[in-house]
This record gives C-alpha cells, sequence and structure tokens, in this order.
C-alpha cells in the first residue's frame, strides 16, 4: 500500500512539473511577442496565397504476386511409396493420382473391419431374437447395437485409407516440388507435393486510408510487372482489408488472370495503377500550415496591415503533403504555412510569400 502511494505522489509531481515548464514557455513566447509588437517589429513567416486546385486521385502502388492457391500436399496414410506418377514442373489435375503406396497392409486392414462388421451383424440378430424372449436384458442389447455402430465406423474408416492410397491432387495446377522416392516409407503428415495453381494470381499491395475509400472490389487495375515493362496486365479488386494493419495501410489483393500465357510467376513485383476520373477543384493548403497538427483544425491567415489572426477551418482529405479546406478559408486569402510557433492572434508578421507553396 505504501508502495502504491508512493508512486502516485511521483506521478502527480511529474505531471504538475510538466505544467509548469508549458507554462513558463508559454509566458516566455507571449512575452517575446509582446515585446516584439510594442517596439513595432515583426514577426517574420512563410505564406501562401489560398488557391483552387485540381484534385488528383490517381496513384499507384507496388507489390508481388502470390499463387491462386499453393499447397503442401501430406500423406493421410502410412506405408511405402510403390510408384510416383508425376514429375516436378508437370501440370496436374483436380483428382489425378501423383503416387501409390503399398495397399497390402491397408488391404488386410479392411479385411479385419469387414470381417468384424459381419460377425457383429450375426451377434446383433440372435441378441434380438433373444430380448424379444428374454434371454438377454436391454442393457446388453443396447451393448451389442454400440458394438455394431463403432465396427460400421472402422470399415469407413479402413475404406478411406484403402482410397488414400492412391495419392490424389486436390487442385489442378503445377508440381512445383517433390519431396518424396519410391521406396520412401510415409507416416501420417509425411510433406508429398507442393502444388501451385498458377491460373489466377494475386497483386497483394497497400493503400492507406485515403487512397482505399475510393477503391471497392471489382474495380478495374491496369498493372505492369518489371520483368515485362513494355505489357500491360488487367486485373480486377477482389479483396479490401477490413481493417487497417500495423503501418496504418490496408492490404488489398488484385485478381489477374494468367490462364492463357502463363508468363507471370508466383513472387514477381509488380505496380498497379489505379486512375480515377478527374475531380472539381479544390481549396488545398500545406499540411505545415496547421497550428499543432492538421487535428486542431486552426490555421493563421495573414489580414490586413500585416496581421495573423487565427482562424478556425474544416479539415478534409490528406493527400500527402497537402490537406484539403472544406471550410474556413476563401480564395485569395493567404495562409501562414510556418514560423506559427511565435504567433499569437493579432501578432505582426512581415510575411515572404510563395505563391507555388501549396502545390
Amino acid at each position: 500500500m505504501k508502495r502504491i502511494i508512493i508512486t502516485i505522489v511521483v506521478v502527480i509531481g511529474v505531471l504538475a512539473l510538466i505544467g509548469w515548464v508549458l507554462s513558463k514557455n508559454k509566458a516566455e513566447n507571449e512575452a517575446k511577442t509582446a515585446v516584439v509588437a510594442q517596439t513595432g517589429g515583426a514577426i517574420v513567416v512563410n505564406a501562401a496565397k489560398v488557391s483552387r486546385q485540381p484534385l488528383v486521385l490517381d496513384f499507384s502502388a507496388n507489390g508481388n504476386f502470390a499463387a491462386n492457391q499453393d499447397l503442401l500436399l501430406k500423406s493421410e496414410v502410412s506405408g511405402r511409396v510403390t510408384r510416383i506418377l508425376a514429375k516436378e514442373g508437370a501440370r496436374v489435375g483436380k483428382g489425378q493420382v501423383l503416387a501409390l503406396v503399398d495397399p497390402e497392409i491397408i488391404n488386410l486392414d479392411k479385411q479385419a473391419a469387414e470381417d468384424a462388421l459381419q460377425k457383429l451383424k450375426t451377434d446383433y440378430e440372435r441378441y434380438k431374437s433373444s430380448f424379444e424372449t428374454g434371454g438377454v436384458t436391454r442393457a446388453q442389447l443396447d451393448d451389442i447395437e454400440l458394438q455394431l455402430r463403432n465396427a460400421e465406423i472402422r470399415l469407413q474408416q479402413a475404406n478411406r485409407r484403402v482410397q488414400d492410397a492412391n495419392i490424389k491432387s486436390p487442385i489442378n495446377g503445377i508440381i512445383n516440388r517433390r519431396d518424396i522416392e519410391v521406396g520412401a516409407y510415409l507416416s501420417q503428415g509425411t510433406e508429398l507435393f507442393e502444388i501451385v495453381d498458377l491460373s489466377q494470381l494475386k497483386l497483394k499491395i497497400t493503400a492507406n486510408e485515403t487512397q482505399v475509400v475510393n477503391l471497392k472490389v471489382g474495380d478495374k487495375v491496369t498493372i505492369v510487372s518489371t520483368v515485362f515493362p513494355d505489357k500491360e496486365f488487367n486485373g480486377t479488386i477482389s479483396f479490401i482489408a477490413a481493417k487497417a494493419d500495423n503501418t496504418l495501410n490496408y492490404p488489398v489483393e488484385i485478381t489477374v488472370d494468367n490462364s492463357a500465357s502463363s508468363e507471370l510467376k508466383a513472387g514477381m513485383y509488380a505496380t498497379a495503377h489505379f486512375k480515377f476520373p478527374q475531380q472539381n477543384p479544390t481549396i488545398l493548403i500545406p499540411r505545415g500550415s496547421f497550428v499543432g497538427g492538421v487535428n486542431s483544425n486552426q490555421v493563421y491567415v495573414l489580414e490586413a496591415d500585416s496581421i495573423a489572426a487565427i482562424r478556425k477551418v474544416v479539415a478534409g482529405r490528406i493527400f500527402g503533403e497537402q490537406v484539403e479546406i472544406l471550410q474556413g478559408l476563401e480564395e485569395g486569402e493567404t495562409v501562414i504555412t510556418s514560423g506559427q510557433i511565435n504567433l499569437v492572434d493579432g501578432a505582426k508578421v512581415q510575411a515572404q510569400v510563395d505563391s507555388a507553396a501549396n502545390r
């Protein structure tokens, strides 16, 4: 308890010290500004004329192609490999047999399961007749019924193992890697083949919050690969993440049809170009114009007699170092773009106006 009280006291002390330092700095800045104003001096700042500018939403994003399906096929049965029917690089179809496992032990298990089931069926009929005449109890009949159901399940499992002895491809694709040889003994879970489906590729890119709001699933995208710089590929947005990643960007997937030529490979680098209709001109100002950051929604404007006046604005979308202004500024006004840290409302300034600062 004593340690908690000490911790609380220390935290309060630190917060009080921070508040005092900030208050002192503010007082010193106000005093300096007041001296400058009293002596007729002016604070040097940079400023820019406010104008409406064309809004370009087009952007490009880089990423890597991923296979439509990339499957690592593993063994579901135990046994020795007797034949391999597919080579690395071979194109295979769904359901095609890739390898064979020695079926002898598997078939023996199936035969044993069939024999056990047949015996239990006979026993069940005998118990059922005895129950009707009072020869066995209900509990004994229920027990033989349970054994019969379990025997049926074991036979189904044995049949499945017989089928799995013929190792088949679950998808259409290309054998990218083979991990087994004839004579190798397999256990359940042994890696057999890596099968890659390149009939479609997915280009994985990211978009920031300003970009992603203009995207929707089904949009067409132009893609250029670095290995085919003179050729364009057509893609379609197939996925847009609902949540940003750790970098505050949104993962986006673009599907590209690759079935005709199969020129593109998984892992290749590419650039997606997003094009949008021309937008109406809007007011944009440099991001650095805001007092303390965009969220403050406050800027300094230059008024008559070189006076800096603080102005409340409504910020819209952010485009890199430019911020859209929805309300609060009119075309032709002058906004202060740097030096605001030395200003207070009503301070006299000497502005260096750069007409290109907000382009």
